[in-house]
């Protein structure tokens, strides 16, 4: 939702007038979009949860959710409509399609999801947030880059104070419900390093509900000054002045290291589709802005000594930091928008 929130954000403030279409479970998450946008939730499914029933009816679903969106669509025709992938998009992009509507997808990942997969060939434009993206074959991309959050872009480059001899700031995320493996490992990776380091470092870390107690009472076992949360609302703030970052390779958290520009390991979810997130991590790695653990790999005692090396070399972790600014695609919702006015300009011309 973090790049369709960002596109919306750069079109209202170019005049125009955003709708996002999405299913119930979608619209949870869309907290944090402008008031102005308006929220369409239109039936979609997935045959990847539920039942046999549950499955036999998600055509039906889809369906509908087309036909309302087509209803939708016919009443307030919009100029052009861009999907981010997903189930939930299914409807608006298959409406659009059948109306024969201007439409865009972007795909944040460096492999293609099921849906844009399915869509790649029957849209205007493909536009590609992680560079290169495997595409399908007579399919061509444009790389845009990934929009980040006004809250992330208002912290493009900010300024990194390396480690040293006072407080440090690790940032652990996996998600918004967090990751399992990441709470099992850091917290005994961190108890493992050298007192005189240990004791600088202070720890933001994002757990699932059920795991909380156990790792708060790990992290305090260790004497380690922790903030442990199902989800933290500032993660654009705490990861700028983060030293580093522990994470997942959701291609979110690629953009807003990116453009932030912090150091970080990464351990990408072995169970991706097509392992997209080992895709999604390799910027940052090759430019020398990140290491990368597999989850086999990913021991107390390999992160520890990772951990070491970085919070013990200044100068290395300073250019992480640079290489990490230098991958980064700042303006990639001016990028995205100018696709979009363009691709909206050229359908309302008339043709020759």
């Amino acid at each position: 939702m973090f790049p369709a929130q960002s596109l919306a954000e750069a079109l209202l403030a170019r005049g125009w007038r955003v709708k996002l279409s999405t299913d119930a479970r979608g619209a949870r998450y869309s907290g944090g979009f402008p008031k102005e946008v308006e929220i369409e939730r239109v039936g979609a499914a997935t045959f990847a949860r539920g039942g046999l029933a549950a499955k036999a009816a998600v055509p039906l679903r889809i369906g509908a959710g087309t036909a309302a969106a087509m209803a939708r669509m016919l009443r307030d025709r919009p100029r052009i409509v861009v999907g981010f992938g997903g189930y939930p998009s299914i409807p608006a992009l298959s409406a659009a399609t059948a109306l024969r509507l201007p439409r865009i997808i972007h795909e944040q990942n460096g492999v293609l999801g099921r849906v844009n997969r399915l869509f790649a060939p029957r849209v205007d434009a493909v536009a590609c947030g992680t560079w290169p993206t495997a595409l399908p074959e007579g399919v061509e991309g444009i790389h845009t880059g990934n929009p980040v959050r006004a809250a992330v872009a208002e912290r493009a480059g900010a300024s990194y104070i390396p480690p040293g001899d006072y407080p440090m700031s690790l940032l652990v995320i996996g998600g918004s419900q967090g990751a399992r493996i990441l709470s099992e490992v850091v917290p005994v990776a961190l108890s493992d390093l050298p007192g005189a380091l240990r004791r600088h470092i202070r720890v933001s870390h994002q757990a699932r509900q059920e795991d909380l107690d156990r790792v708060s009472a790990s992290y305090r076992e260790a004497g380690i000054d922790a903030d442990v949360r199902t989800f933290f609302a500032d993660v654009p703030a705490r990861m700028a002045e983060a030293q580093l970052v522990v994470s997942r390779a959701g291609a979110s958290t690629i953009a807003d290291l990116s453009v932030i520009g912090r150091p970080a390991i990464l351990v990408p979810y072995a169970a991706a589709a097509a392992d997209h997130q080992s895709a999604n991590a390799r910027m940052l790695v090759e430019a020398g802005a990140a290491e990368a653990m597999a989850e086999a790999d990913f021991t107390p005692a390999a992160l520890s000594a990772r951990l070491a090396s970085v919070f013990g070399d200044p100068g290395r972790a300073s250019a992480m930091a640079r290489a990490a600014a230098a991958a980064g695609t700042p303006d990639a919702a001016e990028r995205l928008t100018g696709l979009v006015e363009r691709l909206a300009q050229r359908q309302k011309e008339p043709q020759a």
